[in-house]
């Protein structure tokens, strides 16, 4: 069979199983943004917009437009895919940036698939969980509907959906998400694996004789991922503990939620608001995977806070690494770990209980080897991409 992939960027959601479903005989294809992408197994393919969003349009329909664009430069590559005799009998895209508005006008006979993460709500979760700067204007709500309108379209052309976890599939209204079914991408648990008595060593970062780490990984540095939180917890952390070290993958950026004025950064305003011992803190910024493992698998407690949203692919792998996990008591968090069980809960605003638990962590390591057995084991047993993997491949199929 064929299969087709669209994505922004590479390999993204799509590279793995499109990987595996090659091996096993089908013929894939995965259209993308990003330059320069390839494939041992995939014919990879880009696409790019011709042209940016029109200067002046209204903020509230600028998604829209610009989800239009990359839909029609998809759509141009995508015939041209078809002249080249590849017609696809099933395809998934990601949406909400535009690359499967119009899959199913180039291939009206194959499935579509799409693969949705979020349906914004003005005051949706998220919005309502925030405090401070981390607040949007009443503007900035009312921009938040017309992000949705791109999604609406691929749920409408659909033949139906997939929705990494079951919080994020109820942010759907109702009517909508009984078109939209609960599957993981999958965690390769071979690969994020516990390593008993593991030592942290990076290219630029030797902790090979430290004792106590403390993990912290995201993409940006943001009030959504709890940043601000965690760094005010590791400067009581740091002063409790003379021996703890305290990692942070991540960029120094937002990558989620309002923006920060230029040349201004939440690292930044941490750093000048706290007081660290700074040989004991530090910045990989990002890393290649097989470092970032080796982070997970050196950690002594990795923390992962998130308001209400889409649950980071980092929070699974680090529990599949065997990580004793802190997390915050939000709901994406909760469907995976159970106090005390699988991992630790607390309370995303309160520094000093996020501080304590690490303390307590810290102190008394042997006491958790049970939750870490634990936290790998829910993987294992219910995230196991080998097992997700096999279960999509039978959807793209029509077997299921």
């Amino acid at each position: 069979m064929k299969i087709l992939f669209l994505h922004d960027n590479f390999p993204a959601q799509f590279g793995p199983i499109g990987e595996y479903l090659a091996k096993k005989g089908w013929e894939v294809a995965f259209g993308t943004q990003r330059q320069g992408s390839l494939s041992p197994n995939m014919k990879v393919f880009n696409y790019k917009p011709h042209r940016e969003v029109t200067k002046g349009v209204h903020p509230y329909a600028a998604t829209f437009e610009k989800a239009t664009i990359n839909g029609q430069a998809v759509a141009r590559a995508c015939l041209d895919l078809k002249k080249s005799g590849f017609v696809p009998d099933v395809m998934m895209a990601h949406s909400g940036w535009g690359p499967g508005m119009y899959l199913k006008d180039v291939f009206p006979d194959a499935r579509y698939i799409g693969y949705f993460e979020w349906y914004y709500q003005p005051v949706g979760p998220d919005v309502a969980f925030m405090k401070g700067e981390g607040a949007r204007s009443e503007d900035e709500l009312l921009r938040t509907r017309g992000r949705n309108a791109p999604i609406l379209t691929d749920l409408a052309a659909c033949d139906y959906g997939i929705v990494p976890t079951e919080y994020q599939r109820s942010q759907f209204p109702p009517i909508l998400a009984d078109k939209l079914k609960t599957l993981h991408d999958g965690v390769d648990v071979a690969t994020y694996a516990p390593k008993p008595g593991a030592k942290l060593v990076l290219p630029n970062l030797d902790l090979s004789g430290a004792s106590e780490i403390v993990t912290y990984v995201a993409r940006g540095m943001e009030p959504y991922r709890g940043f601000p939180e965690f760094m005010a917890a590791i400067a009581e952390v740091m002063r409790r503990r003379p021996e703890a070290h305290v990692v942070i993958v991540g960029e120094d950026r937002v990558a989620y939620g309002k923006k920060l004025p230029e040349g201004d950064s939440w690292k930044k305003r941490m750093l000048a608001q706290h007081s660290f011992d700074e040989k004991r803190l530090h910045f990989t910024g990002l890393i290649p995977r097989d470092q970032y493992l080796k982070v997970l698998q050196a950690s002594s407690v990795h923390v992962y806070l998130t308001v209400p949203f889409v649950l980071s692919w980092s929070m699974m792998e680090s529990m599949s690494a065997g990580c004793v996990v802190l997390g915050s008591e939000t709901d994406p968090v909760k469907e995976l770990i159970e106090d005390g069980k699988n991992g630790l809960l607390v309370d995303f605003y309160n520094v000093q209980a996020i501080a304590r638990a690490i303390v307590r962590v810290l102190e008394d390591p042997e006491k958790y080897a049970g939750v870490r057995a634990a936290a790998r084991r829910t993987i294992v047993e219910k995230y196991s991409a080998e097992d997700i993997y096999a279960r999509k491949e039978r959807m793209f199929a029509g077997e299921e």
